[in-house]
């Protein structure tokens, strides 16, 4: 049993540990590049919490909070271009995903000259960006505990993830009270998007003992948690098991990767700017439908963490969560036109090689085209 596992990144976890992002701050820098959202957080009052506790910390700040979802390279490039001009040695980002990955982004950018396309599809490399301090104000992508970051090039649709140890955060801070004014809807997505994480590294060809062991937790706790905080049940510990699972999920794809349905999802939302875990949810149960016969055993751990028996109801065991999240739909209804797919598929084998040939099964290209038809 032969495996390597590397992460190099500061976890503090618990509620109201979000009082100690001004201390950490200052352990990397004198001025931080604030990285959000254009409303939640400032609605929430994070914004400014995480202002006072840097200037206590005797860390000064500018906040950017242009990110919006499935944050683009240009995005990326105005934060980066705004931590060069005021001088700022450090970034935080406080939100969601697409707010962690543009931080992440902006903190790379701004200490690397060139394209980020090429760095994005590996023609450059480097491992130097400032140093990154993550927030999360949602339990859904593990942003806080990887070295990736997904953006959307507006130019051509493509969506794909820079990835380098130089933009893993030096600390992430998941404090879960952080997280508890999400919408409802918005806790669906991003608790279905970290199911989906735990699932497909667990799936993995790259999967190894210690991935595992974080996917098999990760989907143990969503699946016991999830649905009761949608339905209502606003129980802390609840929030601290979800916003747990999330981080290892963010952790575990680090490592294992993500496969197929992460795959075809990214040409669908950089096509039609869908919301990830929505498009995550149509095309999700048509994947696995077809890929149990490579992963029966890992598909029956699957099944059994969201109530039932074993791989024959795995999938149907998924798509009842999805009901039970008032999340179940398709392709069409999400904006995607027949006419949509041939450039999906084709964008799907440009952009997501890794996570098609680390799926359990082998798919043509040709049958990816099938499947995207299928979850129209």
């Amino acid at each position: 049993m032969d495996f390597e596992y590397h992460l190099p990144v500061h976890i503090i976890f618990g509620r109201g540990r979000v009082n100690k992002v001004g201390m950490v701050c200052a352990d990397y820098g004198k001025k931080a590049l604030i990285v959000t959202g254009r409303n939640s957080t400032k609605q929430s009052g994070l914004l400014d919490q995480i202002i006072k506790y840097l200037k206590n910390a005797n860390v000064d700040s500018v906040v950017f909070d242009q990110v919006m979802q499935n944050p683009s390279t240009e995005t990326a490039k105005a934060a980066a271009q705004l931590a060069v001009s005021e001088k700022c040695d450090l970034v935080v980002g406080a939100g969601g995903g697409s707010i962690m990955d543009c931080a992440k982004a902006a903190a790379f950018l701004a200490v690397n000259e060139g394209d980020i396309n090429d760095y994005i599809f590996n023609r450059e490399k480097s491992d130097r960006a400032l140093p990154i301090v993550l927030v999360p104000t949602t339990c859904g992508t593990g942003s806080e505990g990887n070295g990736f970051a997904v953006l959307t090039n507006p130019e051509n649709g493509d969506k794909k993830s820079l990835r380098c140890n130089a933009i893993v955060a030096k600390a992430s801070i998941i404090d879960s009270e952080c997280m508890m004014t999400m919408p409802r809807s918005i806790l669906a997505n991003v608790g279905f998007d970290a199911f989906c994480h735990c699932m497909e590294a667990y799936i993995s060809k790259k999967s190894q003992p210690l991935t595992e062991m974080m996917c098999e937790k990760g989907m143990e706790l969503i699946g016991k948690c999830l649905v009761p905080l949608y339905e209502g049940k606003n129980e802390p510990d609840y929030w601290d098991a979800v916003s747990f699972a999330s981080t290892l999920g963010g952790m575990a794809i680090n490592t294992a990767g993500v496969t197929l349905a992460h795959g075809m999802e990214h040409p669908a939302s950089g096509l039609k700017n869908i919301t990830h875990g929505k498009g995550l949810a149509a095309l999700t149960p048509v994947v696995m439908e077809e890929s149990i016969v490579g992963c029966k055993e890992k598909a029956a751990v699957i099944s059994r963490y969201l109530g039932g028996a074993d791989e024959r109801d795995c999938v149907r065991q998924i798509r009842l969560l999805l009901e039970q999240l008032h999340m179940t739909t398709g392709l069409k209804e999400l904006g995607i036109e027949e006419k949509d797919v041939d450039w999906m598929t084709e964008n799907c084998m440009k952009v997501s090689a890794a996570g098609i040939h680390y799926h359990p099964v082998k798919f043509t290209e040709g049958q990816i085209r099938e499947l995207y038809q299928k979850a129209l």
